[in-house]
């Protein structure tokens, strides 16, 4: 029998696999970015498909087989995409959703990630459009630092007002140091 991991994840990708199929992106609190086959969610009033939506945060069972990771089970537990207040700030979120999975190839089981984006998504539902300049260039570059492509060390209070304010007035030195990472990344 083969061992279920119960944790939390937000859902950043489904891809269809096949007929009714998907593989589904999730990057998780405790074990890092996975990525894993959820079947029969293409169907019509199948369990799982509310549960596995771009930018849902759902509490899901996974399970480590010959072929990778399966999912199981899932419940949504929140709906960033229904918190996050209009376009800009989606857009924001799926740039930094897509600078994660285009830097982390196969799986990643850095626990860092998830806070980060968790985060993000918190202050994009909570700032005014002006701040979330600032916060979307932390982002990226707490992601370049927890994947060892930037020296920095993030505060322990990610997107906190001061470092927002230190953001925007290094805007371009910032934007510079994730250009950096992203280079670095070979990618």
């Amino acid at each position: 029998m083969r061992h279920k991991y119960d944790t939390r994840g937000l859902i950043l990708a489904r891809a269809s696999a096949g007929e009714a199929n998907a593989l589904v992106s999730v990057l998780t609190s405790d074990l890092g970015l996975v990525r894993a086959r959820a079947q029969g969610i293409r169907r019509p009033g199948a369990k799982l498909s509310a549960a596995l939506v771009t930018l849902a945060e759902s509490d899901i069972v996974l399970v480590r087989g010959k072929e990778g990771w399966r999912l199981t089970g899932a419940v949504r537990a929140d709906a960033w995409f229904d918190h996050l207040p209009d376009r800009d700030a989606r857009e924001r979120a799926g740039r930094i959703i897509s600078l994660i999975l285009r830097l982390v190839a196969g799986e990643s089981p850095e626990e860092a990630l998830y806070p980060i984006l968790h985060g993000l998504l918190e202050a994009l539902a909570a700032l005014p459009v002006p701040e979330r300049d600032a916060v979307e260039v932390l982002a990226a570059l707490y992601v370049l630092a927890a994947l060892g492509f930037d020296d920095s060390t993030p505060p322990s209070a990610l997107f906190a007002p001061e470092a927002r304010a230190k953001a925007q007035a290094e805007r371009s030195a910032y934007i510079v140091r994730v250009n950096r990472g992203i280079a670095a990344s070979g990618l």
